[in-house]
């Protein structure tokens, strides 16, 4: 039968970093896996879900509208204990930092099976930047066993915590291995996109989700795009739209009449990835974007008080500035100048998150502290 893996996941970023993961067990005649999603993200997480050709044995379909952090919690831990019980797998897989995250850990620590936390160890150490991301990822982590480290860094927040007494993996990040993946796929543009690239051949790209940024920092991020645009016609902008609709609210009014602007939805992770590639440069407040990019060669503005990804700030390849709409305004304007000079990012640096082997690394781990149970 093999070690039984059970993987828990619920949104469109964990199911993109976990995919190279489960393909990697698939392979293996030593592993017998089960991929258990909550939901959490409906219509982004099924992409992806296609696109890599994962078979979910249980879909736990949570997604409601207008549902509170508490309500996916609750719903989510009860319907994975039922799962973790009658499946009994030698342990359970989480990845980063979302409700699906601490419920699957949490389910697996009440039913005393071992839990390995891909993408452990990330810090702001400011329980409310992100929210509530970085309180997950925490809290998980004091219910992990196994942490799968994405950098020296990430390892040693770990160590300060005294977390030390589970064992500590530094793979990289297993991200790399996906965007590695994706880059040898041909993309589907929406046709919309494909006009607006032609006529704006030199494009920037902006996704802005989190609830941190939602109000007031969302005016102002929308301001400081305007500035940017109007006095740069000749750069597009194309913005990438969460499916919630707070975020099209926000944005719409301050950008949507401009010429050189696209507000499009989130389109498929393959189509996202060369996107990016394509761009000058690109302003997030994702995490996992900061990443992307490193390994794409692009330069990073992130519209966030603080990262926990300070690698790609080192390594020169992201700048943190906030949500001010001036600094928003003339931080794009040194980026445009900067990567068109060829001056940022850096050249020939080597990406902070890994080599693109951190799936083969977790499964030979997985191997050798467990391969004894099959």
């Amino acid at each position: 039968m093999g070690v039984r893996i059970a993987t828990i996941l619920g949104t469109r970023p964990e199911a993109i970093k976990m995919a190279p993961v489960i393909r990697a067990l698939g392979a293996s005649p030593d592993f017998t896996h089960t991929l258990i999603v909550t939901g959490q993200h409906r219509e982004l997480l099924d992409q992806v879900l296609e696109l890599f050709a994962l078979k979910p044995a249980h879909d736990l379909d949570v997604m409601q509208e207008g549902q509170q952090l508490d309500e996916i919690l609750t719903r989510t831990l009860a319907r994975l204990g039922e799962i973790l019980r009658a499946e009994r797998p030698d342990c359970v897989l989480v990845h980063g930092d979302t409700t699906s995250t601490l419920s699957g850990a949490l389910a697996a620590f009440y039913n005393r099976i071992p839990v390995g936390h891909v993408e452990a160890g990330l810090r702001t150490s400011d329980r409310f930047q992100p929210f509530p991301e970085e309180m997950n990822r925490r809290l998980a982590d004091e219910l992990t066993d196994y942490y799968f480290c994405p950098t020296p860094g990430a390892a040693a927040n770990l160590r300060r915590e005294g977390l030390a007494d589970g064992e500590i993996i530094i793979t990289g990040n297993t991200v790399v291995d996906a965007v590695n993946l994706v880059l040898e796929m041909k993309p589907e543009f929406p046709q919309a996109t494909r006009d607006f690239i032609a006529n704006f051949p030199e494009y920037v790209v902006v996704t802005t989700h989190r609830r941190e940024n939602w109000g007031e920092p969302l005016q102002r991020i929308g301001g400081g795009i305007a500035g940017f645009t109007r006095a740069n016609p000749a750069v597009g902008i194309i913005i990438c739209l969460h499916p919630n609709p707070v975020l099209r609210e926000g944005l719409e009014p301050l950008v949507g009449e401009l010429p050189n602007v696209l507000l499009t939805p989130a389109c498929a992770y393959t189509a996202f990835v060369h996107l990016m590639h394509g761009a000058r440069f690109i302003l997030t407040d994702s995490g996992g974007i900061q990443e992307e990019a490193c390994g794409l060669e692009k330069f990073v503005l992130v519209l966030r008080e603080r990262t926990e990804r300070p690698e790609a700030v080192e390594a020169g390849f992201a700048r943190v500035i906030g949500t001010d709409a001036d600094r928003i305004m003339h931080q794009m304007e040194d980026a445009l100048a900067g990567t068109r000079s060829g001056g940022i990012p850096p050249r020939d640096t080597p990406n902070p998150f890994g080599d693109g082997h951190a799936a083969e690394l977790i499964v030979e781990f997985l191997q050798s502290r467990l391969g004894q149970v099959s």
